[in-house]
């Protein structure tokens, strides 16, 4: 499968790190001369799936965060991958209002929002082995 451009980056799991990938992927998908609403909704997606590394996948250490994002046509996908401590049980992990951090009173919304701004989200992840968040998006050329 040809793919007509891609970029990956990692970075320690430092909260200081998810504004430099929110910049990151705004400056990759701008070759598809995307709206303000979709560079926003974008950086947005991204910037809650590496909240979710930084503050679950590595709760009591720094860890490395990867990102690879690809562009085929019309079509962006990012991947943010942790090696974690994993989530046992994706489908509750993906419910609104569900966080296993309820010491610093997380709203457990990180999901939800990845889904409401992006046309399609997969999560995988195996518990002691990190998780891998697939995250695609439509950017149709406006002409």
């Amino acid at each position: 499968m040809y793919n007509k451009n891609y970029y990956k980056i990692s970075f320690p799991s430092r909260s200081v790190n998810e504004s430099f990938a929110r910049m990151t992927i705004s400056a990759f998908c701008m070759q598809l001369d995307p709206t303000v609403e979709q560079v926003n909704d974008i950086r947005t997606a991204v910037s809650e799936a590496v909240t979710n590394c930084v503050v679950h996948a590595y709760p009591d250490t720094i860890g490395t965060i990867y990102i690879t994002a690809t562009i085929k046509d019309s079509i962006l996908k990012i991947t943010v991958k942790d090696k974690g401590i994993g989530i046992s049980d994706i489908q509750k992990a993906m419910e609104p209002m569900y966080s296993t951090d309820m010491h610093n009173e997380r709203a457990g919304l990180g999901f939800a929002v990845m889904q409401a701004f992006m046309d399609k989200v997969k999560v995988y992840s195996k518990p002691g082995k990190g998780t891998r968040v697939v995250m695609t998006k439509n950017i149709e050329r406006s002409n």
